[in-house]
This record gives structure tokens, C-alpha cells and sequence, in this order.
């Protein structure tokens, strides 16, 4: 199969099955945030979040859409006026026609997201949630059909979405029996007689939808569907799923917590990496939340960890953690979470050629950080 010219909504797609927005807090504003769905891009640059140097980059390396984790828009904007912030920058990222997608809280959550790129980055191994979010909401959605169209329904249930679970794609559940309906005189019956009653052998079709999918599916199934009047079923559902907050891991071999403290420098590039606790206390199972992530001390405590690793900590969250038990490492917010930038460029550049797109994704090389480190020249 050749390569497919790629638009914006096959990213949106591909951005949507690695970071489901069914995980993001009802606050939080994730997806296609500006630009065009229909519009076709030939690069795509990844960035922790968009300033005026992030939007160069994209315009200078050809790429004409921006996935970020800080979404662009956050506050409903009463306006939209270039004296000010956003609306300079949102200004002049329409202007330069650079379509934006955010993943935000669904991509802290997801099983691949930005938590588990900050665990790889510090070698902890076999991580899993550190707060699991046991279920998500979705739909179960079922129609009744004679089976020489069950195929072709099928299908196009697939092509709209459904009948996904997890990496799986093409599932469904089918069962056969006996459908009865008495046709009235006002009606075009594909089966049977109008004016009596009819038995038809029918097969009983399931699939899984994600409750943002549901529109086009039911679309995509009527519009399919051999009967004048399909019957369908729509039931509200809750699936597992594997996401959470933050993740847990164990490392390679015991550290101190000094050394630990010394690796995230070394690894997240931050100089200005801190710790609270005894500089020789041995840690080896490692709790870590990219970005502000101090709450989840006591999860990280009955996950059984000996350090926490986050940012944005506070005096009084530090003292509290140490009173606990458990220590902290604060690397930094923007620190934490840059890792997530080639994490995920890998991710979606793998599903992207999976697909068969024919699009380049860039992983962002500007720093973001708002914070300097001062010191002797």
C-alpha cells in the first residue's frame, strides 16, 4: 500500500487512540484547539507547549501543525485581541496557518503518555500507575440485521471507529435468532410483506464505541443498514482502562537519595534539581508524576516507594512527605514533563507509519522553561 497524504484529523485520530480524551479532567481543554481538520500536513512538530518560538520552528521546519501537552487556549478568551496574551500568539498562529492540538490531563493519564516517559527516562522498571483510574466511560452500541449485510455494516462500524478495545480493532459480537415486525401499509419493508406480520432470521451485531465516536458510528450504521427503520440499541458503559496519575517502578539497583537527585539532573538536564530527606538514604522503588505532583504522596507511599519525583513542591508539601516517611525529589515542572516531547514523537511517528501516512514528526528543540539558573561566570 503507498503512502497517504496525511491531514490534520488523522493526526487528531492517531493523537486520540494514544492519549484517549476520555482520561482528561472535565476542566481541562484537550484537542484540536485551531486550524482546519480537512487541512493536509507534510511534518508535524511536538512540543511540551506554544510560545512565539515554538510557532517559528513549526513555520521554519515546514510543519503545519503543533501537538502540544499545555494547551494553547485554556481560559475562555472573552475576546480576541493582539494587544495581549494569548490572543497576540493565538493571532499568530492562525495567521501563519499552524493548526494546534492539546493533550494535556489525558496524556498525564494514558498508559504511554507523559509518566511513562519520565519513568523511562530514570530507568525505573515494570512501572504501572501510581493512581489508577480503574474505568473510563464508553458505549455499546447493537443492531439487529440479516446476515448477508452483516459484513457490510460491519465495516463500515469500523471505518467510523468502533469495535476498538485497547490495540485491538475489528471487534465485535455476533449472534444469530429470529426477528419479527408487522410491516404497516405506509412503509417499504427491504424483507417480508407490508400489511402482515413477518419472521426474519436475523443476526444480533455488538460493538464498542467511545462516547466522542458515537455520532458518526450511529451515522455510518443507518446509512448501511438494508432496513427502512433499523432497530439500535445505545447502551452507556464503563471499560477498564490502563491510565492513571503518575507511575511507580523500581530501579536497576539501590541509590542514595543524593545519587537519585544527581541522575535526575543528569537525565532531565535541570541543574537546579533539589531533594528533601537524609542525602543517604537508600531509595530503589520510585514513584514519579511529571509536572505538579506532590498530592499524590500518599499513593506513592502505599505503593510502597521510598522517594517521590515531581515538581513544583512546595515547603509544605515537602515537610509533610518527610513526616510520612516518604522523600521527594523536586526536578522541576517544565523538567519533568520535557521528556514527554521524543517520547511521544516516537509513538506517533510509529502509528503514523503504521497507518501508511506520509507525514514527518518533529520533536521540538526549543526550551520552553521559564526559570534560569543563576551562578559565577
Amino acid at each position: 500500500m503507498g503512502a497517504m497524504v496525511c491531514a490534520v484529523s488523522d493526526i487528531c485520530g492517531l493523537m486520540d487512540e494514544l492519549a484517549p480524551p476520555e482520561l482528561a479532567e472535565e476542566w481541562d481543554r484537550v484537542g484540536l484547539q485551531c486550524g482546519s481538520p480537512e487541512r493536509r500536513v507534510s511534518a508535524v512538530l511536538v512540543a511540551l507547549e506554544v510560545n512565539e518560538e515554538v510557532s517559528r520552528e513549526a513555520l521554519e521546519r515546514g510543519a503545519g501543525m503543533i501537538v502540544c501537552h499545555h494547551p494553547l487556549i485554556f481560559e475562555p478568551l472573552p475576546h480576541l485581541r493582539e494587544d495581549g496574551f494569548p490572543g497576540a500568539l493565538v493571532c499568530s498562529v492562525v495567521r501563519r496557518g499552524i493548526a494546534v492540538f492539546a493533550a494535556h490531563t489525558n496524556l498525564d493519564a494514558a498508559p504511554w503518555g507523559v509518566n511513562a516517559a519520565l519513568a523511562e527516562s530514570l530507568g525505573l522498571r515494570e512501572h504501572l500507575p501510581l493512581r489508577e483510574m480503574a474505568t473510563r466511560p464508553a458505549c455499546k452500541l447493537v443492531t439487529f440485521l440479516p446476515p448477508e449485510h452483516l459484513e457490510a455494516v460491519s465495516r463500515a462500524l469500523f471505518q467510523a471507529g468502533a469495535g476498538v478495545i485497547g490495540e485491538y480493532t475489528g471487534c465485535s459480537f455476533r449472534s444469530e435468532g429470529t426477528g419479527t415486525f408487522y410491516a404497516g401499509l405506509g412503509t417499504t419493508p427491504a424483507y417480508g410483506e407490508k400489511g402482515k406480520m413477518n419472521e426474519v432470521r436475523e443476526v444480533r451485531l455488538e460493538v464498542q464505541v467511545e462516547e466522542r465516536l458515537l455520532g458518526k458510528a450511529l451515522r455510518a450504521l443507518i446509512d448501511s443498514h438494508p432496513y427502512e427503520e433499523p432497530a439500535v440499541d445505545v447502551y452507556s458503559i464503563r471499560v477498564p482502562t490502563k491510565g492513571g496519575l503518575g507511575r511507580v517502578g523500581t530501579l536497576e539497583g539501590p541509590l542514595r537519595l543524593e545519587e537519585l537527585a544527581d541522575l535526575c539532573r543528569e537525565r532531565l538536564q535541570n541543574p537546579a534539581v533539589r531533594f528533601a530527606g537524609s542525602p543517604d538514604r537508600e531509595v530503589r522503588r520510585v514513584a514519579v508524576c511529571g509536572g505538579r505532583g506532590a498530592h499524590l504522596a500518599a499513593d506513592a507511599l502505599r505503593a510502597g516507594a521510598d522517594v517521590l519525583v515531581t515538581g513544583d513542591v512546595s515547603h509544605h508539601q515537602a515537610v509533610a512527605a518527610l513526616n510520612m516517611g516518604l522523600a521527594v525529589v523536586d526536578a522541576g515542572h517544565y523538567h519533568t514533563e520535557r521528556t514527554s516531547v521524543p517520547f511521544l514523537a516516537r509513538l506517533l511517528g510509529e502509528r503514523a507509519e503504521r497507518k501508511g501516512l506520509e507525514v514527518e514528526i518533529l520533536a521540538s528543540r526549543v526550551d520552553t522553561c521559564p526559570w534560569k539558573v543563576g551562578g559565577a561566570s
